[in-house]
């Protein structure tokens, strides 16, 4: 739990912050494998590469809905920290290592945030925070 004056404001933007960044996540695995958030005349990425987006694809929708809800965030946090490094050096790295200029700013944001969560848990308003309470 954290601790302090303003221990109650870090906690609930904590928690907006967890919310908010796996849905964006869940939302981009989803217009990936099931076409939601899709332009007008934009086509399914799953489409065009059909193994590897696929299963990235799916990694974010679940992993994303794990992060929203603060399920297993430890782990799941690490694992999608590791997509997202992973998703850089493959598809971004090799058009020069500057994230701003090979367009990778957004894999590597998620990469770090995760890795943050990876280290940090769901924190007290979460279905990991509930379990913990409810150990005796």
């Amino acid at each position: 739990m954290m601790e302090g004056r303003t221990g109650w404001l870090t906690e609930w933007a904590f928690l907006l912050l967890r919310v908010v960044v796996g849905f964006l996540f869940f939302c981009h695995g989803a217009q990936k494998v099931l076409g939601w958030f899709v332009e007008p005349g934009g086509q399914r990425m799953a489409l065009a590469f059909p193994q590897l987006p696929w299963f990235a694809g799916w990694i974010e929708v679940v992993g994303g809905a794990l992060i929203v809800i603060g399920l297993l965030t430890h782990l799941v946090a690490f694992l999608l920290s590791g997509e997202m490094a992973v998703a850089y050096f493959m598809a971004h790295a090799p058009h020069g290592f500057i994230p701003l200029l090979n367009h990778g700013e957004l894999a590597a944001l998620y990469s770090f945030i995760f890795l943050y969560f990876a280290a940090q848990g769901a924190g007290p308003y979460s279905v990991d925070g509930a379990i913990r309470r409810r150990r005796p």
